[in-house]
């Protein structure tokens, strides 16, 4: 049976819990942990049901936790969709192409800016080793640059 209605927000929460089931962060930590993370930031800097519903996908493509095909088939809304794939980096791509892509998607901005605020957070970053943690933070801080935050 055809579904009618898009998939709901703790539909989409439970699939991305699911498909990121036992992969972890830089840290060890679950990786749920994570998404968990942004969709909060999204939600907490006034992000739509729907941008909460990326910051739950942003990396299920990227990852591979979730193939393109899922995507193009899943009943999501459009925009979601649009999102997700704005979001989702591609292997050789440029940091210029990335945040061009993300900056030319409306919605996926205020996404992008809770994963970098939960992947910049201090204490997440402390539990690395120093050369990580450099790495990351500079590549963090360039992101951001070239988005505007």
């Amino acid at each position: 049976m055809t579904r009618t209605t898009p998939l709901t927000l703790p539909e989409v929460e439970a699939l991305a819990r699911a498909a990121h089931e036992g992969q972890t962060d830089k840290a060890g930590r679950p990786y749920a942990e994570h998404l968990a993370a942004v969709a909060e930031g999204v939600r907490a800097r006034g992000g739509s049901p729907e941008q909460q519903a990326v910051a739950w996908l942003h990396d299920a493509i990227e990852d591979e936790a979730l193939p393109f095909a899922w995507l193009e088939s899943a009943d999501l809304p459009p925009s979601v969709k649009e999102m997700v794939l704005a979001v989702t980096k591609h292997p050789g791509e440029s940091p210029e192409d990335y945040t061009a892509r993300i900056l030319a998607t409306p919605g996926a901005l205020l996404v992008k800016e809770a994963d970098l605020a939960h992947n910049a957070d201090p204490a997440r970053l402390a539990v690395l080793d120093e050369p990580t943690r450099t790495r990351l933070t500079a590549k963090y801080a360039h992101v951001r640059a070239l988005l505007g935050l």
